[in-house]
């Protein structure tokens, strides 16, 4: 089990202690799993589900080899159901009352509580803070009694978000981290566009054009780098819903292939422009005699000769523009209009 080996290490006392609930019956019916980076999220709800169901557990250990822990695994364990957040707003649905459509919280209340074959279900909400207060409410009576054999499991950046009384119902999982991991497509373009604005185009209009070029086209190929990332990441589940000939099932799969698309467009989108905020605002700490090595992302600044001296009140020019549009990309603009404004106004020291 090399992932859970590398959790081990990383979050060792959260692990021991699950694994020491487990062993005495005392484990958790609820947990919100709460860290910065999305893939830690996603990555520890696995282990949680495995911690919570492996029948071969030792000492509260899963084995990692059975089937069961294989399956959670590879994301194909039948009785997991989870919702992420989709659309422009990046909510999660609350669902009809009647009739719930997929994707949504109450479609996946009314699955935990089905009677299944299998011996133990789970309930998973990524990015739960995106849970209005309708949705929260819809959950609590969930969290606090759920359906036996079943975990549910919230994960989050923001647990703060979320209301008092669902937090409460909740044990609390931090798997703190001061780095965040730029994962998105595109990142490679995105530090070598924003340092030639900053360092290398000055006043150089062709220079400028390039550089904003490489950053729109970034932004233009987001959503289909996240379209093709989720095909690919789901095609083993999807055709073991396929395999299974369960109706039901394949369209589950099929709609949480669907949605974790859009919801891996929103959130590409974001790391995108947070890259561009945390490149200005670390070049503000290092123009204010902050050490490199103590900054939080100094990868970002890895094989570009940033300069040994940085003026002051340019780096905090730069990071006015980069705070500038990152406000404006919250709103229905033209991507490419508010890009193009930031380079030139960054490139030729021009403040709007």
């Amino acid at each position: 089990m090399p992932l859970y080996s590398e959790y081990s290490k990383r979050f060792g006392d959260i692990i021991s202690c699950l694994e020491n609930a487990n062993r005495h019956g005392r484990l958790s019916h609820a947990f919100l799993i709460h860290s910065p980076d999305p893939v830690v999220r996603r990555e520890f709800a696995a282990i949680l589900m495995q911690i919570s169901g492996c029948r071969n557990a030792h000492n509260g250990k899963p084995d990692g080899n059975c089937q069961f822990c294989t399956q959670i695994a590879n994301g194909t364990y039948a009785d997991c159901h989870s919702v992420y957040p989709v659309g422009k707003m990046f909510q999660i649905k609350v669902g009809d009352r009647n009739n719930p459509e997929p994707n949504t919280l109450r479609n996946l209340l009314d699955h935990i509580g089905y009677t299944s074959g299998s011996h133990r279900k789970f309930g998973v909400i990524h990015d739960a803070d995106r849970m209005n207060q309708e949705a929260q409410n819809a959950l609590l009576k969930t969290l606090e009694e759920p359906p036996a054999e079943t975990t549910m499991i919230l994960t989050t950046a923001n647990p703060s978000a979320l209301l008092p009384t669902t937090r409460s119902r909740c044990q609390l999982l931090p798997l703190p981290d001061n780095r965040f991991n730029f994962d998105f497509a595109g990142i490679t373009e995105t530090k070598e566009a924003l340092f030639e604005l900053c360092f290398q185009c000055g006043c150089d209009l062709i220079k400028i054009e390039s550089a904003a070029g490489k950053l729109i086209s970034v932004a233009a190929d987001l959503e289909e780098e996240a379209k093709n990332r989720i095909e690919s990441e789901f095609a083993d589940i999807i055709d073991a819903a396929k395999r299974s000939e369960d109706a039901a099932f394949i369209k589950r799969a099929e709609t949480r292939k669907n949605d974790a698309a859009s919801g891996a467009y929103i959130r590409d989108r974001r790391q995108f422009i947070a890259a561009i905020t945390t490149f200005c605002s670390q070049i503000f700490l290092l123009a204010n005699n902050a050490v490199p090595a103590d900054i939080p992302n100094p990868e970002l600044f890895e094989h570009l000769p940033i300069p040994a001296v940085i003026d002051a009140g340019r780096a905090k020019r730069i990071l006015k523009e980069a705070e500038e549009l990152e406000y404006t990309l919250k709103f229905n603009v033209n991507d490419e209009l508010a890009l193009r404004t930031f380079a030139v106004n960054v490139a030729m020291d021009i403040i709007s």
